[in-house]
């Protein structure tokens, strides 16, 4: 193999001819958004529209700059400061693989305890945007209200330590706090989670957290701030010793490539209090309907992701491509997205809900796209209640089916209890997973004891048809086995 070129600013004439790289100088940037938890996600979904606003000579003030809240995200920077903030992104196809060198990102701050380097950056005149990613459970509601969770131990340490608080949300709080008292006005609160309604979910933490220790700010903050619903959407897998190889394969040294799907969808209410990129001419779709777009794709692909990957978990399928090749598991998906997923989504425009499923169904099935079952499972406390928990909901008040739903949570109660079908034990994967491990080993001797967890399933528990149905497969899958209750799940009556 030729020697590896380092992923830096000043090796990029030297890449190989099939590598795109940015055609806009840094000299020419300057920093407007801070994006907090950036990850692979980021780098390839809104990084790549900023980036390609940027190589047509547009969006340069709009810079980003990254932030972590973890003691993990320290490393992460440390990777990317090393190559100049730059970024290889990997496109996964059937029909090929392709590269770009993406050059969106000006810079990362310290990972600190206090986070005074983060409070310090969002404080600045120019930053207009802080946009995050910190997972679906990371916002601090209570499970069973969906209120700003006052109790939690880092709300309270914030709302007592407004000036050095640890997470996130108390950061923004002291930066406009800052920009409030210098005069310097508000930002755009950004939302980038598969959250329904992330926008009102990330107003109502900032504000309820600001209210807590200043109610003359947090009134500013409602009032000025504005907090736009946005839909993101692309399968980005981890990065792992492959995609370490792939970025190699394009004659590339870069500490952390991402490699990703080619679709990519990003849909957002048009709120900036402070302006905004024209991420619409890069494909975006600005809409005053993104509840629309956001229950189709939380129903039907981050749903559908829970469906099958407890099975393939269990059976010991690493990648989401592999346990949709496992053709039982795949025609449950589509059973079950077709049955009792659909008939409670509504179409978007240009895109029926038959049609969305299957796109769905391709995409899961990419086998360039290593995606573990793993990675999907993760925060299932959060993500069944979000993703699974609505349907089912819909399903009984509407007459329609949730058999197979009940299904997908049975399995996920054998998840939880850490053990493989082949004997192998599942590591730890949930923010709560001793409850969850708790809970899971009383059911293996009373079915129902895993609908007593109040703060995912709520009174799901008291109905009987989803109840009996959880029950009913729960004890087949320990008598049985998964592939078993899989199959006799495609047997089952629809109505």
């Amino acid at each position: 193999m030729d020697e590896l070129i380092p992923l830096e600013l000043r090796h990029l004439e030297r890449l190989a001819p099939n590598v795109a790289r940015p055609r806009y100088a840094r000299s020419a940037m300057s920093p407007g958004i801070v994006h907090i938890g950036l990850g692979n996600f980021h780098r390839a979904h809104q990084a790549w529209y900023t980036h390609q606003l940027m190589q047509d000579g547009r969006a340069l003030d709009w810079g980003i700059v990254g932030a972590g809240v973890r003691p993990g995200d320290g490393e992460m920077r440390r990777k990317l400061l090393a190559q100049d903030c730059l970024t290889t992104l990997i496109a996964l196809d059937p029909a090929g693989k392709s590269a770009e060198v993406t050059g969106a990102m000006l810079d990362f701050v310290p990972v600190q305890d206090n986070n005074a380097a983060l409070i310090a950056q969002m404080t600045q005149p120019d930053i207009r945007i802080v946009s995050l990613t910190v997972t679906e459970g990371g916002y601090f509601r209570d499970p069973a209200t969906g209120a700003l969770d006052t109790d939690h131990p880092d709300i309270r340490f914030d709302a007592a330590h407004p000036d050095t608080p640890r997470t996130a949300f108390g950061a923004l709080v002291a930066a406009l706090r800052q920009r409030r008292v210098q005069g310097t006005g508000p930002v755009t609160g950004l939302c980038c989670d598969n959250l329904q309604g992330n926008g009102a979910i990330l107003r109502q933490t900032v504000v309820g957290l600001a209210r807590l220790s200043d109610p003359g700010l947090a009134d500013w903050i409602d009032a000025e701030c504005s907090f736009p619903d946005s839909m993101v959407d692309c399968i980005v897998p981890a990065t792992g010793a492959r995609e370490l190889a792939l970025a190699q394969d394009f004659g590339i040294r870069d500490a952390a490539p991402v490699t990703h799907e080619t679709f990519r969808q990003w849909v957002m209410e048009d709120d900036f209090c402070c302006g905004r990129p024209d991420w619409d001419l890069a494909g975006a779709v600005f809409t005053p309907d993104v509840h629309r777009y956001e229950v189709m794709k939380i129903r039907v692909l981050n749903g559908g992701h829970q469906v099958i990957c407890g099975a393939g978990a269990l059976l010991g399928l690493e990648t989401i491509s592999a346990t949709m090749a496992h053709a039982p598991i795949r025609k449950m998906f589509r059973r079950i997205c077709q049955t009792e997923i659909a008939p409670h989504v509504a179409p978007v425009p240009g895109t029926s809900v038959a049609d969305y499923v299957d796109l769905i169904e391709r995409r899961f099935a990419n086998p360039e796209i290593l995606d573990t079952t793993r990675r999907v499972a993760f925060d299932g406390s959060s993500r069944h209640a979000g993703f699974i928990l609505p349907s089912i909901r819909d399903g009984l008040a509407r007459g329609t089916p949730v058999d197979g739903l009940a299904l997908v949570s049975a399995l996920w109660a054998l998840y939880c209890a850490g053990r493989r079908v082949d004997g192998g034990d599942i590591a730890p994967n949930d923010p709560l997973w001793p409850e969850l491990t708790q809970a899971a080993q009383a059911a293996l001797s009373c079915s129902e004891a895993w609908l007593e967890q109040v703060h995912i399933y709520g009174d799901l528990k008291d109905a009987p048809r989803f109840a009996q149905a959880f029950g009913a497969w729960h004890r087949a899958l320990l008598a049985d086995g998964v592939d078993a209750c899989v199959a006799r799940s495609l047997m089952q009556p629809e109505g």
